[in-house]
């Protein structure tokens, strides 16, 4: 039996559309600086790249005007319409190239541990410290399993560490009631209470926030803590502490099944990148598809759009109490009463902080860090998701993580 045809990147509609009004955006603007021309808005581009190819252009339509070529202007749009036809027929390919791709993730689930719910604890085996990874509410778990040679919990593993996989599940009708204390003081703590004593809690992205909460509750059955781009300052990026003005026009969207649909979830991380899934795209569309970097793109796109509803009553905290107040920050957030303050851990902390995260920027992360006492910081020299499961994630991460936890 054929696979089932792939349905990413998700929102389609979305990133075609956002496609398109970069078009027209290019169109609509007048032409970089030069003499007697009208200049691009001040601050635009604001990448290196973008400036020394407005100076270039603007270079050259000061010499076309010196030379008396009238239509400079005509001929700039011009120059703009093809090149954007040529991107534009550069992300279609890409998207179609990933769509036909054959791989498809084959790694089979270790035994359960402990289960509830929709909830799994998945055991990797081994005989050295127990780690227990949390990951976020909004993806599937198996990021940090991703594919053979792409899986974080078995290079541990294979290196003398015994992970454990908390595998939230998708939400049913018990879980799309839930709040984030029923997910920390409830799930997350009786998981914690079915591992072995004196594990690591290892939180990646949401899971991290998740992972303090409990380990402040837990302390006698948690011995360090390992955060892996985790927000902290929620006001740190502008972009993102607006988020909360957008919660009224996405409660008629969760009101029919009591969550947040994943399109919606995929909406509100592409405004944090408009346009980054169509340039990975045509990045996509130039690979060698047979190569393992092509392999490793379309198991972290098909992990991507595989995403997990999200229960409504945590979307509101998240989005209102995180976003919008940064009640973390400003330490007015608490878990069935206990106030999650950083600085009440005294056991050992990791802080991994991905360089180039659009996700959680790296200025969002930092307070953390500078919060946990002694706390050891490793800035990993990759994105969000590159840091645990791209092509350089063992030296960016696995390998500084599994030396702290040797040390401990």
């Amino acid at each position: 039996m054929s696979p089932p045809p792939r349905r990413g990147p998700r929102p389609l509609p979305l990133h075609l559309m956002l496609g398109g009004m970069r078009g027209l955006l290019a169109l609509t603007m007048p032409p970089p600086s030069a003499p007697g021309l009208p200049s691009w808005s001040a601050g635009w581009p604001r990448s290196k790249a973008g400036q020394a190819e407005a100076a270039r252009i603007a270079a050259r339509l000061a010499e076309l005007q010196a030379a008396g070529q009238s239509r400079a202007p005509e001929l700039f749009r011009a120059a703009v319409l093809r090149r954007l036809w040529r991107q534009d027929a550069a992300l279609l390919r890409g998207i179609a190239a990933y769509r036909r791709h054959p791989h498809r993730r084959a790694l089979e689930d270790p035994p359960v541990l402990w289960r509830e719910g929709a909830a799994r604890l998945l055991d990797y085996g081994g005989r050295g410290r127990p780690v227990l990874f949390v990951p976020s509410l909004v993806n599937r778990a198996h990021v940090l399993d991703l594919d053979e040679g792409a899986s974080l919990l078995r290079f541990l593993r294979a290196n003398g560490v015994r992970p454990l996989l908390l595998d939230w599940g998708w939400p049913g009708e018990a879980e799309r009631r839930f709040t984030l204390t029923d997910h920390i003081a409830g799930r997350l703590e009786r998981a914690i209470q079915a591992a072995p004593r004196n594990l690591v809690l290892a939180g990646y992205c949401m899971g991290g926030l998740l992972a303090l909460a409990a380990a402040l509750r837990q302390p006698g059955r948690v011995r360090a803590l390992a955060l892996l781009a985790t927000p902290w300052d929620f006001h740190a990026d502008s972009q993102a502490a607006g988020l909360a003005r957008l919660l009224p026009g996405l409660e008629p969207l969760m009101e029919p099944a009591g969550a947040l649909p994943v399109d919606a979830l995929q909406w509100l991380f592409a405004l944090l990148d408009p346009y980054g899934v169509g340039e990975k795209f045509r990045a996509f569309g130039r690979l060698d598809p047979a190569s393992a970097r092509a392999r490793r793109f379309v198991a972290i796109e098909d992990w991507l759009n595989d995403g997990v509803p999200l229960a409504a009553p945590v979307a509101r905290e998240a989005i209102r109490d995180w976003y919008g107040r940064n009640a973390p920050m400003r330490g007015e957030w608490a878990v069935a009463g206990l106030p999650v303050t950083p600085a009440a851990w005294r056991g050992p902390a990791f802080l991994a902080i991905p360089a180039r995260d659009r996700i959680v920027p790296p200025a969002s992360a930092r307070p953390l860090a500078a919060a946990l006492p002694a706390a050891a910081l490793h800035v990993a020299e990759a994105g969000h998701v590159g840091m645990v499961a791209g092509m350089g994630a063992e030296a960016a991460l696995w390998r500084p993580l599994l030396g702290w936890i040797r040390a401990l």
